[in-house]
């Protein structure tokens, strides 16, 4: 028997379901729920009566139709049944929830209802539009309406497992860190201080036992005691010796002390792994800082001040004068030598006299000449032995009282390097910005001369030093850093090699040594051409901070401990502003295009294959 499409009767199907949604998830209680619930009930009961007496009337293709829809319609209600069996409506029935006589029960019926509801609509809903679609022809093309009904059962498992892959991602919490990570060791550094311990050390790490943490911290220890008998490790739970935690100052588990005497110092690294691991990866440095303070005396670094020297702090933009980057870079790596950094100026002394407790002097790019009196007392600072350190610029003093009696001369014009430079801004004057690993075998490089190439140094804007021949009696010279061969002297600072802008190798860094009267030590001084090389942004790049750590030792007469410090931590990548819109305008057309080429062709391809032969050999029509 042929019947004409009903979609009402599929309709009044769904109006049950928004109504019991509605009821239930939306009223919740109270009289609202009962009505609601009650009256999906009753047009779902409704739907499903009218739809079996449809099936028991049809026949023919109409008839295996009325069978799909009743089966869709029946799969709906199981899942209605389900809901209601762990609700609380079957809780009134029952006398306890579902979730309390079988929890997992309750969980797999919450999971499962919800699915058999999409199964049952989205098939349902393709089904009718395909039935639709046919009400005016002449027969019922049951393979359209049976390809809807897959596609419905598609969508809707596809609609599951991408909710069931959300909730067992989200209930598991469960990560997987590929990236690369190793415990730092010991760095040169770190194994020469360690080396030179001249009384005990004792290193007390508080950890649990079987800890992660713990098993690296004692690997990275057991292979720097090998460097000195002076270095005692040992290794307590807090837990089980209390006392001893107490008398160190510690509370907890987590914690490293190094004690030497009365002087301590603690470093505390968390328990677990994940949260360690930064930490980690640095740990030779806090290592080799806690060390220095514990075995080596503090020492003062005097910056001067007053002159627009650079501070730790950037210098913020004028109309007169542009930003110029700080030293706080350098002052963290100044404390982890242990090395305490104090500001001098008239208003400190320095116009009466250099403090006694100034183991160095650093004059940081000024923009103003000295005082006399200032002068003075520097001169008199060196007549006893004193350090002094000096990155002057090309376009401020000259300071030539002070270094024409060590021989040396600050050439007052920029340099640049017009074949290889370091591209910052992409402009011309990036020329200014230059890179070299030409460093000599003296102490005051001695890091960099092992590193090479692997640790070069960054000047931005540099003036050349010259010596003056012949050097005051007494005086020697060590040109430590030279500008690769083919930088020029760029008088009109227009960044471009002109004739009579000379062309070689030009002293950057010069350390300069002159003898003591009888009973003092030797005046040590480092004279560099560019203060920049100093500064926030380029201090923890290439070999910089390397430049800084051994200036620093040599001056403090500890030039032995100079050394590389191990590191594992990650560098980021970073690009130009020409660079990040490359990498931005390659992802949103570049690779979809080449996407897209690529299935043309394999699609072209396939056709020709599949291209009917003409009889008689060739392909197509000739």
């Amino acid at each position: 028997m042929s019947l004409r499409p009903t979609p009402w009767v599929s309709a009044l199907y769904g109006a049950g379901l928004l109504a019991l949604f509605v009821g239930e998830r939306v009223v919740g209680a109270g009289t609202g729920r009962l009505v609601s619930s009650g009256l999906g009930l009753v047009l779902v009961g409704l739907a499903l009566g009218w739809r079996g007496a449809r099936v028991a009337r049809a026949s023919g293709d109409w008839r295996v139709l009325e069978r799909w829809l009743l089966g869709l319609f029946l799969l709906g209600g199981l899942g209605l049944a389900l809901y209601f069996l762990q609700s609380d409506a079957a809780a009134s029935v029952l006398g306890s929830p579902l979730k309390k006589q079988a929890p997992r029960l309750a969980v797999v019926l919450a999971a499962l209802f919800p699915a058999l509801l999409a199964a049952t609509l989205l098939p349902l809903g393709l089904v009718e539009l395909a039935v639709a679609a046919m009400a005016r022809g002449p027969v019922l093309e049951t393979g359209r309406v049976r390809a809807a009904l897959h596609s419905g059962l598609g969508l809707a498992f596809a609609l599951v497992f991408a909710f069931s892959g959300m909730y067992v991602a989200t209930q598991a919490d469960v990560s997987w860190d590929l990236a690369y990570f190793r415990t730092a060791r010991p760095g040169d550094a770190t194994r020469k201080l360690a080396h030179e311990l001249n009384a005990p050390v004792e290193v007390t790490l508080f950890f649990p036992p079987a800890n992660d943490v713990r098993q690296a911290l004692e690997q990275y220890f057991r292979e720097l005691a090998r460097e000195s008998g002076f270095l005692k490790v040992e290794v307590l739970d807090q837990a089980v010796e209390p006392a001893r935690a107490k008398a160190l100052g510690v509370g907890e588990n987590g914690s490293v002390v190094f004690s030497r005497g009365p002087r301590r110092e603690r470093l505390k690294v968390p328990l677990e792994l994940e949260r360690a691991r930064a930490q980690l990866q640095r740990l030779d440095e806090d290592v080799y800082r806690r060390l220095r303070g514990v075995s080596r005396r503090s020492r003062v670094l005097y910056l001067t001040a007053g002159h627009g020297e650079r501070g730790p702090r950037p210098q913020v933009a004028t109309a007169r004068e542009k930003a110029r980057p700080g030293l706080s870079q350098l002052e963290d790596w100044l404390r982890v030598l242990n090395v305490e950094v104090r500001t001098l100026g008239v208003a400190e002394g320095l116009g009466t006299e250099v403090p006694r407790d100034a183991a160095v002097v650093a004059v940081v790019g000024p923009e103003r000449d000295f005082l006399p009196e200032e002068l003075a007392a520097l001169k008199r600072y060196l007549e006893r032995g004193g350090r002094l350190w000096f990155a002057l610029e090309p376009d401020g003093p000259g300071f030539e009282a002070l270094l024409e009696p060590l021989g040396l001369k600050l050439l007052r014009v920029p340099l640049a390097n017009d074949q290889r430079y370091l591209r910052t801004t992409h402009q011309r004057s990036d020329r200014a910005n230059l890179g070299t690993a030409s460093f000599s075998s003296h102490p005051s490089v001695g890091t960099l001369t092992t590193l090479g190439s692997e640790a070069a140094v960054v000047f931005q804007g540099a003036a050349a030093l010259e010596s003056v021949r012949p050097l005051p009696r007494g005086v020697t010279h060590d040109v430590s850093v030279r500008a690769l061969g083919e930088t020029f002297q760029d008088a009109n600072h227009d960044f471009i090699p002109d004739e009579g802008e000379p062309r070689k190798a030009w002293p950057l860094v010069v350390a300069v040594e002159r003898a003591g009267a009888q009973g003092l030590s030797p005046a040590r001084v480092v004279a560099m051409g560019d203060s920049d090389v100093l500064t926030d942004g380029v201090l923890r790049t290439y070999g910089n901070s390397y430049l800084a750590m051994d200036t620093v030792l040599w001056l403090l007469g500890e030039e032995q401990l100079a050394g590389e410090v191990s590191s594992e931590e990650d560098v980021p990548v970073q690009h130009t502003r020409h660079q990040d819109a490359v990498w931005f305008y390659s992802a949103v057309f570049l690779a979809p295009a080449m996407v897209l080429g690529v299935g043309f062709l394999v699609t072209r391809r396939r056709d020709r294959r599949r291209a009917p032969r003409v009889p008689g050999g060739g392909d197509g029509a000739r």
